[in-house]
């Protein structure tokens, strides 16, 4: 069977995924009788909750006589080293524009990639149902970037679909009504333009992981493209490891993909996208081969972490309340099967109880910690905070691209929040009252960022960024938050009485009843420094009050403490308490008369 194999790539948030579920929709891939309802290549039920895609997907349809293999790649920075090895995989790319936002900072960071891999782009303007959409407008914007990306002549001469992927509809025109059910002129377009892949069945076999799976019966799977040669289930074959040793193993499964199902095959050819089982510590950009014929394909970049936590057992007077897994040797295990799955993510022990953490950013680390309280740890995380690389007795940090979205109210504000966390602009735009400004900033200078930039911008701020490069750091001190915190100094049920007491002091973050510990944060505090508040103490009775007359309080809402804002929020003193929960703040010293002691020490 002829085949082609593409990857979809975009900003954040695009359509990527919506699309291919759709392409799978409309080539007849399901059952007539099988439920399409909830149909979607994000399986993860964080990545549905959220709708992101966090792990790349393959699948494949069937489309006149041709197989064509489809890679659903994630849009968010912090999985951007995904991106740049799937290139490795496919031929082509469809990428996937917002026919309103247009060009975004992620789309230019994955076409980078895609022309850099020298592989033949189509493009396809999606959301054109918006009654904003302004297409001729942002074709323009995609033809400018790829311009300044340096792309060559044939890659200018790209393709254009329009398409509603959430209606399931497109054309090749930019007119709205000629729009159609289906999307047979883009897969037309995939067969016209993106070229067969490269090699051949009678050449010796090359195979290289570019992504990672992970099963529990068979251990590590490498999922990647035969680029030459045949491969059959039983094969005895090599692998050339990254340090150039050479480890011989039998191939036990070999999986193809059609739709969302992964169908075990006895044997697969030269352009295939398979997932090998067999051996179990296979690494991302390692090549296998026939054992008498050694051919190592050039190794595969992974990109480096650039920030890390620790992340340890939980050891608050709480612990075991809520979770069942709880013990280090569990924790460990835990972190230690992620990376079989994770290339990007590094676990080092920092001491018997905690473990440092790194990885590709705040959503990255962050997703692995909501995945694990799901599955019932309790958990104890610090702050995020960078990776500093020392280059020829200079010290260096990470610098992002920085691209924000708000309404021209917010720009002073904004502005003048950027000053203070080291950040310098580069541009600064208005289209329609909305103004867009970018800025290279240190990625300590991004800690803690996010929650005070929607803050000032009341929710309608757009905010995103992408690595850009190491640079010698600044001695700007960024990244701490300003105001001080509230923190119990008794344990109990907090009483409306007491927190009513403190409402002028901060913004609350408990409310009336919540079992509270010395050392736990429960506010903010208006002012610079910590306090310390007792917010278990009930109203003495008298004979003359009645004790229902608590429930006169009237409260304010407490503000919702999610993971992501308690990762943003904490200073280096204190810590994320997680458990399946609840998240709750707290210092690292929980006894009041102790961490007085030492902070007067310091």
């Amino acid at each position: 069977m002829n085949k082609r194999n593409i990857a979809i790539i975009a900003h954040v948030d695009h359509g990527k995924t919506t699309l291919v579920d759709e392409i799978l929709k409309s080539t007849g891939t399901f059952r007539e009788n099988e439920d399409t309802s909830n149909i979607s290549m994000d399986t993860n039920q964080i990545e549905r909750e959220r709708g992101i895609t966090i792990l790349a997907k393959t699948t494949a349809v069937n489309y006149k006589g041709y197989r064509i293999n489809i890679l659903d790649t994630p849009g968010h920075a912090d999985f951007g080293g995904e991106v740049e090895r799937i290139m490795n995989m496919v031929d082509g790319v469809l990428l996937v524009v917002d026919a309103y936002e247009g060009t975004m900072p992620q789309t230019r960071f994955v076409l980078k990639k895609a022309l850099e891999a020298k592989v033949k782009p189509i493009v396809v303007i999606n959301k054109v149902d918006k009654p904003a959409a302004r297409c001729k407008e942002v074709i323009d914007e995609v033809l400018e970037l790829f311009m300044e990306l340096g792309a060559t002549d044939e890659q200018l001469d790209f393709k254009v679909v329009y398409a509603s992927a959430i209606n399931g509809t497109s054309s090749l025109s930019p007119d709205i009504t000629t729009q159609t059910k289906g999307f047979d002129g883009l897969l037309d377009y995939i067969i016209s333009e993106i070229p067969a892949p490269s090699g051949s069945n009678d050449n010796p076999l090359q195979f290289q992981p570019a992504l990672l799976d992970y099963n529990d019966f068979v251990g590590r799977i490498g999922i990647g493209r035969i680029h030459n040669g045949i491969m059959k289930v039983g094969q005895s074959v090599s692998c050339i490891r990254l340090d150039g040793t050479v480890k011989q193993f039998r191939i036990q499964k070999l999986f193809g993909y059609l739709g969302l199902k992964k169908i075990e095959i006895e044997k697969a050819e030269a352009g295939d996208i398979v997932a090998v089982a067999g051996l179990s510590d296979i690494s991302v950009g390692e090549t296998l081969c026939n054992s008498d014929e050694l051919l190592p394909l050039p190794i595969l970049h992974i990109d480096e972490p650039t920030l890390q936590m620790t992340i340890g057992t939980n050891s608050s007077p709480f612990c075991g309340n809520d979770g069942k897994i709880l013990t280090a040797r569990k924790i460990e295990e835990r972190l230690m099967k992620e990376t079989q799955r994770d290339v990007s993510l590094k676990v080092a022990p920092n001491d018997t109880e905690s473990w440092i953490v790194s990885g590709r950013g705040e959503l990255h680390l962050g997703i692995l910690i909501e995945n694990m309280r799901r599955e019932g740890f309790e958990l104890e995380v610090s702050k995020p905070r960078v990776i500093i690389k020392e280059e020829n007795g200079k010290k260096l940090e990470p610098y992002e691209e920085l691209q924000i979205e708000c309404p021209e109210e917010s720009v002073g504000n904004v502005i003048e929040q950027l000053g203070h966390r080291g950040a310098s602009m580069e541009s600064m735009n208005n289209i329609n009252g909305q103004v867009r400004l970018i800025y290279t900033i240190p990625s300590r200078g991004l800690i803690g960022f996010t929650t005070n930039f929607l803050t000032i911008t009341k929710g309608y701020g757009i905010i995103n960024h992408t690595f850009k490069e190491y640079k010698e750091i600044t001695n700007v001190d960024v990244g701490e938050r300003s105001l001080g915190v509230l923190v119990s100094i008794d344990t109990g049920k907090a009483t409306a009485y007491s927190l009513g007491g403190l409402e002028d002091r901060g913004i609350m973050f408990i409310e009336p009843g919540t079992d509270v510990y010395e050392g736990m944060i429960v506010g903010e505090h208006s002012r610079e420094n910590d306090l310390a508040v007792n917010v278990t103490k009930g109203k003495n009775l008298t004979n003359i009050r009645a004790a229902g007359s608590d429930h006169t309080v009237v409260l304010k809402r407490p503000r919702p403490i999610s993971l992501e804002y308690a990762l943003d929020y904490i200073n280096s003193d204190e810590l994320v308490e997680v458990t399946p929960h609840f998240i709750r703040l707290r210092k690292r010293i929980l006894n009041t008369t102790e961490r007085k002691k030492f902070d007067s020490r310091n």
